[in-house]
């Protein structure tokens, strides 16, 4: 690249030629600076020479690592505008949506994939669809925020799971164990419409939209419907687990007192374990629902979905433009509060019968444990009396050795003293054990 001649001996001047390329300066700083200027240059660029080496060098464009794409585009972007000053505002809007789309797509390039959940929809006449729905189509339809969604997302299913009831202004959020769904005005959205939680609501839910099945009385709205089906197969489902685990609980305690086998106490260890699980999620969703029933709130909220009322701060009065729907609104509140004391109730009989009979588990296991402690103590009685025993005949057995070395005495040259001697073994051996014995049962060892 050709110098232009300098009147100072410490000034460096060219010229600018490609208008396709960008001069990268490099110096004793540690990053790389981009700059563009406008073509043709109104001026030579000038540089003064410092103690390090500063080298023109002709690049393609490229990223600094230490910026950002979106920070890049936005300075081409103002760095164009700035060089033509009279350019038409419909130039710069284009520029503006070009950067967000640039940016939408470095947030794509990230590897960050938008979760797609697969769900069976539910109208509210009946309708049955299986669709798949990412979180953004999920949150414009049900108006939702993207925290609302975690209580009911099923790959988070480790960390929620406690039951919850949330109401927002558009839709109800339901996580009760394996049953996580989103109820709306028109449809309800179900995840794992597989599982047992699942089938057992949409077993309870359709019935209930079928025109037959109505009697020509006036229905609940389909949220409320909905949230009805939901407690409904919830407490359905503990209470045939409870009908189905009592008899063997109550054979079991009938049979252990007499029979203590290995089979027996497996089955009664598995029992017990049963039992706190359900004891434990009866004791949730009744914790749930006493929540629901201290929360006048939560249940106005319910009540005015879908019509034109708003509760008044401060009070929690509600105030609907049209009286009708104040009516109505009121209504529903009492029968929501009827139907949620109704399944308390039931929740709470589910619970108190669980406890009962974990109670009675529980101190069937402290009876085998002091049957076990007592065998176990005549177990050791009967070995006490036997090395006691053994002891005592073992001190005839030092008598008879040493008798038994070969070295005179002259006892051998008498015919009884084989006799005396035997007898005297035994005698003293029993005396022996009668003393140790009487000693014992003085100490109360025995």
């Amino acid at each position: 690249m050709p110098l232009a001649p300098s009147s100072s001996p410490h000034l460096l001047q060219f010229p600018v030629s490609s208008p396709a390329h960008r001069l990268l300066l490099f110096s004793d700083l540690t990053c790389a600076t981009f700059f563009r200027s406008s073509w043709p240059p109104p001026f030579p660029i000038s540089l003064k020479k410092a103690n390090s080496f500063v080298f023109p060098i002709s690049v393609r464009r490229e990223k600094c690592f230490s910026k950002s794409t979106e920070e890049d585009l936005l300075s081409d972007s103002e760095t164009q505008t700035g060089g033509n000053d009279d350019r038409p505002a419909s130039v710069a809007t284009t520029g503006g949506s070009q950067r967000i789309a640039a940016s939408s797509t470095d947030s794509l390039s990230l590897g960050i994939r938008e979760p797609v959940y697969e769900v069976v929809e539910v109208k509210s006449d009946g309708k049955v669809s299986t669709r798949k729905i990412n979180r953004r189509q999920l949150l414009k339809s049900s108006g939702l925020r993207p925290r609302d969604i975690r209580s009911v997302d099923p790959s988070l299913w480790l960390t929620n799971s406690m039951p919850s009831l949330v109401v927002r202004e558009h839709a109800i959020l339901l996580n009760l164990g394996s049953l996580r769904a989103i109820a709306m005005q028109e449809s309800v959205f179900i995840f794992d419409y597989n599982r047992k939680g699942g089938k057992a609501f949409m077993d309870s839910l359709l019935p209930r939209l079928n025109p037959k099945n109505m009697n020509g009385g006036p229905s609940m709205p389909f949220e409320l419907e909905v949230v009805e089906a939901a407690l409904l197969s919830r407490i359905q489902r503990l209470e045939q687990k409870l009908m189905d685990l009592e008899p063997r609980v109550q054979a079991l305690l009938e049979v252990l007192p007499n029979r203590l086998t290995a089979d027996i106490l497996e089955q009664l260890r598995l029992s017990k374990q049963t039992l706190v699980e359900l004891g434990s999620r009866a004791g949730a969703l009744k914790q749930m629902l006493l929540d629901l029933l201290e929360d006048p709130h939560e249940i106005r909220r319910m009540c005015i979905m879908g019509k034109n009322c708003t509760l008044v701060k401060g009070n929690e009065n509600m105030e609907c433009s049209v009286p009708l729907e104040k009516q109505i609104a009121e209504e529903e509140e009492e029968e929501i509060e009827m139907l949620l004391e109704n399944y308390l109730q039931r929740c709470e009989s589910c619970h108190g019968q669980a406890e009962r009979l974990l109670d009675s588990a529980r101190e069937m296991e402290d009876s085998i444990a002091v049957n076990l402690s007592s065998r176990r103590l005549e177990v050791s009685r009967v070995e006490l009396l036997l090395q006691v025993g053994t002891f005592c005949i073992a001190v005839g057995a030092l008598v008879a050795g040493i008798f038994g070395m070969n070295l005179k005495s002259y006892l051998e040259e008498h015919a009884f003293a084989f006799w005396l001697t035997t007898a005297g073994i035994i005698v003293g051996a029993v005396v022996a054990f009668f003393l140790m014995y009487s000693y014992l049962r003085a100490r109360k060892i025995l």
